[in-house]
């Protein structure tokens, strides 16, 4: 059996430490605000997610990119030299083309290295969704388990990613054309809190809304608790836009209605990519359901 790596993309949004730990290889996206390009490194040492909202709260707006196929070869072509093989689990293909620049840089790198082997996947997850997924696959890899043993579990398992998220700031949907005019301004003038989450298709999509933050907060938890998967969960991720109060609270509340230990918790901020689209105080989680939503 080969040595193999699992390759993934900063959305992720982990805390660099676990990424280590975990022994991932992190190809950083980028973000350019105020007229300076940074990468979305997981160790904020480029832009820290601080730093980053205050100023989206000054209303900077910031642009994204996502990573060609050039990027993942010069970062892929290095771990083939060294006859290791590779598992990409890259950002949901219906929020980015990095998935589909990795398929690219597969297809030349496989003829080039024939002896190797490139597993490319779509996590079709985003945030701390698409890291609770590669952090499964990274401790099944640290179990011994082979690139393909971890490829399949990675497929079967990522339709029951679920991400349950609430936005403060509906300018941020506004602008990714999730949200009309009038329903911006109708949001703001009755606080009105969307509720979404990622679909069957990795798309973003509102499934409800509240009236003011707890409530929506509240409602997240309450959408956990009747799709919680009990014996397939070893793990809770809570992402947030620099409100960590707020995913304080959230933990609380699972905690208490479900009974389980805060040593099955990860919380991290959203790092700049993906903040850059959902917005300052945005509360997400992330868990195995028993199955996203449909609708």
């Amino acid at each position: 059996m080969s040595d193999y790596v699992i390759l993934t993309d900063s959305c992720i949004d982990l805390p660099d430490s676990l990424a280590k730990e975990l022994e991932l290889v992190v190809l950083p996206l980028k973000v350019t605000i105020r007229g300076k390009e940074y990468e979305n490194l997981l160790d904020e040492s480029q832009i820290s997610s601080k730093v980053f909202y205050d100023m989206l709260r000054e209303k900077e707006t910031a642009s994204t990119a996502q990573a060609n196929p050039q990027d993942f070869m010069n970062i892929m072509e290095p771990l083939l030299k060294k006859g290791l093989d590779i598992l990409s689990i890259s950002f949901s293909s219906a929020l980015s083309g990095t998935f589909n620049s990795s398929l690219i840089a597969t297809k030349e790198l496989s003829e080039a290295y024939p002896d190797r082997k490139i597993i490319t996947l779509d996590s079709l997850c985003a945030s701390m969704g698409q890291g609770l997924l590669v952090s499964y696959a990274g401790k099944l890899r640290k179990a011994g388990k082979d690139i393909d043993e971890v490829a399949a579990f990675v497929e079967e398992t990522k339709m029951n990613l679920s991400h349950l998220f609430t936005v403060s700031d509906l300018g941020h949907l506004r602008r990714g054309g999730r949200l009309s005019a009038s329903s911006l301004v109708l949001g703001n003038l009755l606080n009105i809190k969307p509720l979404l989450h990622v679909s069957m298709e990795g798309q973003l999509k509102v499934y409800g809304k509240a009236r003011g933050r707890f409530k929506s907060l509240n409602l997240l938890v309450n959408r956990l608790v009747e799709t919680y998967d009990k014996d397939k969960n070893e793990m809770i991720y809570i992402s947030h836009g620099d409100s960590l109060e707020d995913a304080k609270y959230v933990q609380g509340a699972i905690m208490e209605k479900l009974n389980v230990p805060d040593s099955m918790f990860t919380i991290n901020p959203i790092g700049p990519v993906i903040g850059a689209h959902s917005g300052v105080e945005t509360i997400a989680i992330f868990y195995i359901g028993n199955e996203r939503f449909t609708e």
